[in-house]
C-alpha cells in the first residue's frame, strides 16, 4: 500500500506486443523491479502521523530567520584526551556528537517519537516490520567533499557493532541481521525478528561516517584524527584536555533543509574544561563561558546572584518541559555479594531521607523520582491493571508474589512516616538477610565481617547526597565512604563495574526500546561499559525487555513497560534519588532563543541548535 505521503505514480502507455517478447519483457521488468526507486516517504512517527507535511520548512520551535554568526562559550568538566566518542577507552571531546557526526533522519522535538529526512531524502519501512530501506539525498556530502553513499552508511554500522568500537553499539543493535547496499544512494537494513523501535533508532541514532576516516587506521586507534563526518561544524583547533573549538563549516551541504533551517547558528563552539564545580561557576560569572544548565539545587539558589544578574547582564531563567525523567539513584552493584540479597538492598533506600534533603539542604526545587519511566505513561502506579496482569501472569513463576501488589515507592518520612521508623524496617529486613549489630556497633554478618562500602563520585557536589544518606546508614552500624576522583577514572572504574556504589543515571525517552538492552538485561550485565551498572540479570526482565521490542501498539508498548517497571522496582536495584521538573538555564544577555519552546529536549542540544547571538551585542552582553 502505497504512504499517505508517496508520490503519485506516473501514467504507463499499453501498446500490443508479440507474446514471446511480452515474455522477455516481463522476466526483465521482474529482475528490475527491487532495484526501483523505495517509495517516498518523508517522515515516520512510531504510532502516529507524522506533525510536519510533506514541504514543510522548518520546525514549529526554531527561528527560522535567526541571524548567524558569533562565538558561543561552553564549560566542559575534566578534561579529554579523543576525538572519537564510539571506543570505549578514553574521553571524548565534547561537541562531536551534536556538531559533526549527523544520522539519516532528524528527531522532532515537538513529537514523542518521530522522524524526518536528513542524510536520507526517503524511508520506506517494509509492511511485515522486517526491514527498512533508506534513499540518501544526492546533496549529502562529507567535510571534504566527497559524496555520503549507501557504503558509508554500511561502513559505519559495520564498524560500530565490530570489536573497535564500544560495546553498547552491539548491544544496541543486536536485532539487525544484516545490511545490503542496493545501489550508490540505497541501503537497507533487515532485521532478525520484530523490533517496535528499530527502525526509528537507525533512522535517528546511526551515525554516520565516511569510510576514508583514518585512512585504514583500526578504529580503536583513532584517537586524535578529525572526523570526517557531515555536520555541519568542523574542529577549528583542540588543546587537548584544555578546550576545544568548533567553527562552522562554510560548504555545509544541509544548509537548505526543513529540518536544518534555523539551527546551528554560532560560527564558533568553544568547550573550556573546568577541573571542579567551584571553578566552573566563578569562571562563568567572570565571563568566561556564556551559558551553564545547572545541576546543583545549592548554586541555583546561592550560587548565582550578584551584580551581574541584578543588572540583568546574565539572565536566569527556568525552562519548562514535559521530559520523561527516567531514573537518578545511588546504584547498588548486585555483582558484589554485599548487595545480592534484594532485603539489603531495600534496607538500604529506607535510610535515605529526601523530604529533609529537599527541605534543608535542595530549598525545595527537586520532586521524588519512584519509577524508571518517571514523569511519563510507562509509569507503573498502584495495583497492576488487567492489561499489565495479562503480561505478568505469562512470567508468574518466575517473579515473587510481591509483584502482583503494588508498585513500589521510595520510602518517606512525612509524618505519620518517621526515619526512625524506616530505620527500625531497616534493621528487620537486615536481620532476616543475616546482618546484626554487634557489641562494638557495627553491623556485622555471621562470620564477623562489617557491612562497609564505598561510595564513588566524580564531583564533590554528590557530599551533599551522599553524606546525609551515610549518616543514617551509620545508625545502621554500616560504614559507607564516599570517594571523589577524576573523571577519566571515575568513566574507567564504571567501564570496568568496579565499584560499590555510583550514581546511576538512566534517562527514559517517550517511548522506551532497544536502550532497554543495554540497560536491564542479563547480557549487558556482562558487558564491559554497559549501561547495566547495578548488573541486574533477571530472566524475567530479560523476557519482559524482549516483549516490549516486539510491541504492536502503543497501548501494548505501555502495558509492558508497566510490568517491567514494577519488576525492576520490586528488586530495589537504585536508591532513588530526585528531578527537576525544569531546565535551570544561566547566560548572558548577547544570547538570544526562540520564544516557543519544545516539549521533549535536552538543555544544552537545545543551545546549539537553536540559540543564536544578538545582531550588535558583544560577547559581554553590551
Amino acid at each position: 500500500m502505497r504512504p499517505p505521503h508517496a508520490q503519485p505514480l506516473r501514467p504507463v502507455m499499453v501498446f500490443a506486443m508479440p507474446a514471446p517478447l511480452a515474455l522477455l519483457l516481463a522476466l526483465l521488468l521482474a529482475l528490475l523491479l527491487p532495484l526501483a526507486p523505495a517509495r517516498a516517504a518523508h517522515a515516520l512517527a512510531w504510532g502516529d502521523t507524522p506533525k510536519y507535511p510533506p514541504g514543510f520548512t522548518h520546525f514549529d520551535y526554531v527561528n527560522p530567520e535567526a541571524p548567524r554568526g558569533g562565538t558561543l562559550n561552553l564549560n566542559g568538566f575534566g578534561s579529554f584526551d579523543k576525538l572519537n566518542p564510539f571506543t570505549l577507552k578514553g574521553m571524548a571531546a565534547a561537541g562531536l556528537g551534536t556538531l559533526m557526526f549527523e544520522t539519516l533522519a532528524e528527531a522532532s522535538e515537538d513529537e514523542p517519537f518521530s522522524m524526518y529526512g536528513l542524510l536520507a531524502d526517503d524511508m520506506d519501512f517494509a509492511a511485515d516490520g522486517l526491514s527498512i530501506t533508506f534513499r540518501l539525498h544526492p546533496a549529502a556530502r562529507f567535510s571534504d567533499g566527497s559524496l555520503v553513499l549507501a557504503e558509508d552508511v554500511r561502513h559505519s554500522f559495520e564498524t560500530l557493532i565490530g570489536r573497535q568500537a564500544h560495546p553498547r553499539f552491539r548491544q544496541y543493535f543486536a536485532d539487525v541481521a544484516r545490511v545490503r547496499v542496493l545501489d550508490e544512494r540505497r541501503v537497507r537494513f533487515e532485521f532478525a525478528r520484530r523490533n517496535h523501535e528499530l527502525h526509528m533508532i537507525l533512522g535517528l541514532q546511526l551515525p554516520v561516517f565516511s569510510r576514508n576516516w583514518g585512512a585504514g587506521k583500526p578504529f580503536d586507534q583513532l584517537v586524535q584524527e578529525p572526523p570526517l563526518a557531515s555536520g555541519p561544524y568542523l574542529i577549528d583547533k583542540a588543546d587537548w584536555g584544555r578546550s576545544i573549538t568548533y567553527r562552522r563549516n562554510p560548504g555545509y551541504w544541509g544548509e537548505g533543509l526543513a529540518v536544518r533551517r534555523g539551527s546551528f547558528n554560532f560560527e564558533r563552539v568553544t568547550w573550556k574544561y573546568f577541573k571542579d564545580e567551584t571553578a566552573r561557576l566563578e569562571g562563568f560569572k567572570a565571563g568566561e563561558f556564556d551559558w551553564v544548565a545547572e545541576n546543583s539545587a545549592r548554586n541555583w539558589a546561592r550560587g548565582h546572584t550578584g551584580r551581574r544578574y541584578a543588572s540583568g547582564e546574565i539572565v536566569k531563567r527556568e525552562f519548562p518541559h514535559s521530559n520523561a525523567a527516567g531514573m537518578q539513584g545511588f546504584a547498588l552493584n548486585t555483582r558484589r555479594a554485599l548487595f545480592a540479597d534484594v532485603r539489603v538492598r531495600r534496607a538500604l533506600a529506607l535510610a535515605m531521607d529526601f523530604e529533609w534533603m529537599n527541605r534543608q539542604i535542595f530549598y525545595g526545587q527537586y520532586v521524588r523520582s519512584p519509577s524508571y519511566f518517571t514523569n511519563s505513561e510507562m509509569q507503573a502506579d498502584g495495583m497492576p491493571g488487567p492489561d499489565e496482569l495479562a503480561v505478568l501472569e505469562a512470567l508468574r513463576d518466575r517473579l515473587s508474589p510481591e509483584v502482583f501488589g503494588a508498585a513500589p515507592v521510595p520510602p518517606v518520612t512525612t509524618p505519620p512516616s518517621s526515619l526512625r521508623e524506616n530505620l527500625r524496617q531497616a534493621l528487620g529486613l537486615l536481620a532476616e538477610a543475616g546482618w546484626k549489630v554487634a557489641d562494638d556497633g557495627r553491623l556485622r554478618n555471621a562470620a564477623g565481617a562489617p557491612f562497609e562500602f564505598e561510595i564513588l563520585s566524580y564531583s564533590r557536589a554528590l557530599e551533599r547526597v551522599a553524606v546525609p544518606w551515610a549518616r543514617n546508614l551509620e545508625k545502621l552500624g554500616i560504614a559507607a565512604r564516599l570517594r571523589t576522583t577524576d573523571p577519566a577514572l571515575y568513566q574507567k572504574r564504571a567501564d570496568e563495574f568496579d565499584f560499590d556504589v555510583m550514581v546511576g543515571l538512566l534517562p527514559a525517552s517517550q517511548t522506551p526500546g532497544n536502550e532497554l538492552v543495554e540497560r536491564f538485561t542479563s547480557a549487558a550485565a556482562k558487558e564491559r561499559g554497559s549501561d547495566n551498572v547495578t548488573g541486574v540479570s533477571d530472566p524475567a526482565v530479560d523476557a519482559l525487555v524482549q516483549r516490549l521490542l516486539a510491541s504492536r501498539s502503543r497501548a501494548e508498548l505501555v502495558a509492558v513497560a508497566r510490568a517491567l517497571d514494577r519488576v525492576l522496582r520490586h528488586g530495589w536495584y537504585m536508591v532513588p534519588h530526585f528531578h527537576a521538573p525544569t531546565h535551570r538555564v544561566a547566560y548572558r544577555k548577547h544570547l538570544a532563543h526562540p520564544e516557543r519552546l519544545p516539549r521533549y529536549y535536552g538543555a544544552e542540544s537545545w543551545l546549539l541548535k537553536t540559540w543564536w547571538v544578538r545582531p550588535g551585542a558583544s560577547a559581554n552582553g553590551h
